[in-house]
């Protein structure tokens, strides 16, 4: 089979879909959270119930998504994208049409098992586009689309929920997914660059087709595994619980709560694609991968873990509490983008997707335990003090995640024991 020469321009234009892509993907997680409260009240849900729905959004995310990245292996990416995207929207009707709890979950369960194989088809999807050395900065960049998606919604959604009600933002991100897969089948493509025909520098040597039982034991592997979990937690806590904490916990009314989410997560984006950038320079300078994206991203988590545990203290400001989680929410994200390229180089070009899929997979069992276990704290602990031993504890095993990470995941070293 020929390969196909990188094409700077055609690359760019995937990687620009695939950052729309995540913007549409994460607002449809984020939406549950950010009608939290009007969603509550008129359903008369506890906290308990609530983290009930939000957490079943990942009940079978897991299964799909290493379905999703075996299929990936075998079949286009762009036309399982499209499915996805138009799946994504025929979900959200149910949670605008019912007002049944059952019904809401059955909504949720089927948007997870649609989602679940999104983040890692669109990288394997991307790196077919992109050669080793040019992978860190498009993966960030469309990894940030899930910002995106934050930020906007975090603007739109409290003024449609104001306006409209809290059910018409279900049905405005129906449109836009349909909208996506529209643009998708003009632009979309598959691409053919591929690691096991054309190796890069940083991994010379030709991939063979090492088991797919040896490639998950490899502690590079196992390490990204841990360091994209305890990031995930980060993520799926402040989805489901932070525009709620916003609101019952610091006492900001609906749309200004909406708008400091914004604010937090606009504040994220750069942290998170000047991290990526500083990491692809280290490399460009003769840096190991092992330094220059592993114990990068392990030290970017610390200093999030770090800032989470601060929530826990009385002295911060609301001011400082929200500067805390902007920053730490772009230092979680950091793996995101350097993740899949440490997988990708330890791993055979034939295992990519499969290895991809089961990461996000394990990943994704942090949104089925961080939404129920934050919901009872908070319904425990009165106030603002619930959330915040919420958001410390989770801090607290973030640090503890990526000192065990800084040790175990060399990807240089993992690539040379796979391909023998």
């Amino acid at each position: 089979m020929p390969i196909q020469e990188y094409r700077p321009g055609r690359a760019w234009s995937i990687a620009a879909m695939l950052t729309l892509f995540m913007v549409v993907n994460f607002a449809d997680k984020i939406v549950l959270g950010l009608v939290a409260v009007p969603m509550m009240d008129e359903l008369k849900l506890s906290p308990t119930e609530f983290g009930v729905i939000g957490s079943s959004f990942f009940w079978l995310f897991a299964i799909s998504g290493i379905a999703g990245g075996f299929l990936a292996d075998r079949l286009s990416t762009r036309w399982m994208l499209l499915v996805m995207a138009l799946a994504w929207s025929v979900c959200q009707l149910p949670m605008a049409l019912s007002g049944s709890i059952a019904v809401m979950i059955v909504s949720r369960v089927l948007l997870g098992i649609g989602e679940g194989p999104a983040w890692p088809v669109s990288i394997h999807a991307a790196y077919k586009w992109f050669p080793d050395n040019k992978r860190n900065v498009p993966v960030a960049l469309f990894s940030q689309g899930g910002a995106i998606g934050l930020l906007l919604s975090g603007i739109t959604v409290p003024l449609i929920t104001a306006r409209y009600g809290w059910r018409a933002s279900f049905y405005a991100l129906a449109a836009v997914g349909v909208i996506w897969a529209l643009l998708w089948l003009l632009i979309g493509a598959e691409g053919k660059l591929d690691a096991r025909e054309k190796p890069t520098a940083s991994q010379s040597f030709p991939a063979r087709e090492a088991p797919l039982g040896r490639v998950l034991a490899d502690p590079t592997v196992l390490g990204n595994f841990m360091l994209h979990f305890v990031s995930y937690l980060c993520l799926a806590a402040t989805l489901t619980w932070l525009p709620a904490y916003l609101q019952k916990g610091l006492g900001y009314d609906n749309v200004t709560a909406g708008r400091l989410y914004g604010v937090i997560v606009a504040v994220s984006i750069p942290v998170v694609l000047a991290a990526s950038m500083i990491s692809q320079r280290l490399l460009a300078r003769g840096w190991s991968s092992r330094s220059a994206r592993g114990r990068f991203a392990c030290l970017a988590n610390v200093g999030a873990g770090a800032l989470m545990c601060l929530l826990l203290l009385e002295a911060p400001s609301h001011a400082m509490r929200i500067g805390f989680f902007a920053v730490a929410l772009g230092l979680t994200t950091v793996i995101y983008s350097l993740g899949p390229a440490m997988l990708a180089q330890a791993a055979p070009g034939s295992r990519r997707g499969a290895v991809l899929a089961i990461d996000n997979s394990i990943a994704s069992i942090a949104g089925l335990l961080a939404p129920p276990v934050l919901g009872k704290l908070i319904e425990a602990t009165p106030g603002a003090a619930g959330y915040q031993h919420g958001f410390g504890l989770i801090g607290a095993i973030l640090v503890a995640g990526s000192v065990i990470g800084f040790f175990t995941i060399n990807p240089e070293q993992s690539a040379r024991r796979l391909a023998q």
